[in-house]
């Protein structure tokens, strides 16, 4: 298997939650789907014998070969006369927030007719009004560009949320997105309560790491395909309590949409149009900028095309710039939030932010940093949309305790080989704003 991908923001982001309303989002009890408006187009033109296109943009759970590729494999199967192709919008370790920036380039520009969207898991470390927020951004994009693709909420599960499964209610990201879902009138389906319920009667392992369950199949789910068990006679649902094994946690994944899918039945089909926003900050009005516009000083590198990062990382976060520490970036803009686009790697280290004036760090450095990957960072959300705002990003030489950092999961990494560790430089991509960008 690859390398195992961290959810995100699971502990700075739970100081704040005081800041929201107790009871906001409000309690929401477990359904596996609720169909609202379905998906009639989407149904319609399956039927019908036409060409479609399917669009999973989610984390590392839509990222292995499981329920997207089994999805896919019962539309060929349940509606043999029409043509479907995939597209695999998803990356590892990332959230909605990330979500909104992307969804145009990675999904909604090669005109889906659905759009799958999986981030509650890695989203649980989230204040539940940036959900709101880049959610009903997803959303709003999607329907202003093609109002005639169907959307649909997936609801995937970890180890740490089975207690409220098992009380029979949604975990708080998951219920904020059901507001979501609620004022725009898209279906949800949680994939998850099969495998809550076999676990809660002692048939399911949610941690497994022995088992030697993974085949990786494109085979359609029927629901009276075994499922293989562990010598105990459970089922070994995932590794390390997140990543389902294919032809297990992902099969039961798998059959929760098929069980889900005739209730998605009806006949509102046509073009969307837009309700009033549930927050005004949302997160529809986007921009992608290029780490090239913005003004630099200091050490810089623009990464060849040949360079790994280039290779690996280029086709979503754009040209990949390197900066030394003291480098500096420099931008203003007008708009209520802006992030960078920015990989996470081992010679990753610390940023200085400066937004109006105000001064705060950034460490793009943690416990899953013994590879790299795709990441990005809040510099500032919640701005006056109206007011014309000053960043400045400078690298900082450090020092981390990068062994402290990579904790016994990967400690073993850093005893191993401690030069990969020792440079603290930050590589980017692009400037994420909600707003105008302004030269």
């Amino acid at each position: 298997m690859s390398p195992l991908l961290p959810l995100l923001a699971l502990t700075p982001a739970l100081a704040v939650h005081a800041a929201e309303p107790a009871s906001f989002p409000p309690a929401r009890k477990t359904q596996e789907c609720v169909p609202r408006n379905g998906l009639p187009n989407f149904l319609k033109k399956a039927q019908s014998g036409s060409r479609l296109k399917v669009a999973y943009l989610g984390g590392s759970i839509t990222a292995q070969p499981g329920y997207r590729v089994k999805t896919l494999a019962h539309f060929r199967e349940t509606y043999p006369q029409s043509k479907f192709e995939e597209i695999n919008a998803a990356i590892g370790g990332t959230g909605s927030d990330l979500g909104a920036y992307r969804v145009e380039k990675d999904a909604l520009q090669h005109h889906p007719d659905l759009l799958f969207i999986e981030f509650a898991v890695n989203d649980g470390g989230a204040l539940p009004k940036e959900i709101v927020r880049a959610m009903e951004g997803i959303v709003r994009k999607t329907w202003h560009l093609l109002p005639e693709c169907d959307i649909c909420f997936v609801y995937t599960f970890t180890e740490s949320l089975l207690p409220e499964l098992r009380a029979g209610q949604l975990n708080r990201s998951a219920a904020t997105m059901e507001v979501v879902a609620d004022h725009y009138g898209i279906p949800t389906v949680h994939l998850g309560l099969e495998a809550v319920r076999l676990e809660s009667e002692g048939k399911l392992l949610m941690r497994a790491p022995e088992a030697k369950v993974e085949r990786v199949s494109g085979d359609a789910p029927n629901q009276a395909s075994p499922i293989p068990l562990s010598p105990d006679g459970k089922i070994p649902f995932s590794m390390d309590g997140v990543h389902p094994y294919v032809d297990t946690g992902h099969a039961l994944y798998s059959q929760a949409w098929i069980r889900s899918l005739p209730k998605l039945a009806s006949d509102k089909t046509g073009a969307r149009s837009l309700p009033s926003p549930l927050d005004p900050l949302h997160y529809q009005n986007t921009a992608v900028v290029p780490l090239a516009a913005a003004t630099k000083s200091g050490s810089w590198t623009e990464l060849p095309a040949d360079h790994v990062f280039s290779k690996n990382f280029s086709n979503r976060i754009g040209q990949v710039w390197k900066g030394e520490p003291g480098a500096e970036l420099r931008l203003r803009f007008k708009g209520h939030s802006v992030k960078l686009y920015d990989l996470l790697t081992p010679d990753s280290g610390l940023l200085e932010v400066s937004v109006d004036g105000k001064i705060s760090e950034r460490r793009r450095f943690d416990s899953y940093c013994v590879y790299s990957r795709i990441g990005s960072v809040t510099l500032a959300t919640g701005l006056d949309p109206e007011a014309v705002h000053e960043v400045r990003v400078r690298v900082l030489p450090g020092p981390l305790d990068k062994e402290k950092i990579l904790f016994e999961r990967n400690r073993a990494d850093f005893i191993k080989d401690p030069a990969r560790f020792k440079d603290h430089v930050w590589y980017g991509g692009a400037i994420l704003l909600c707003g105008e960008w302004i030269p």
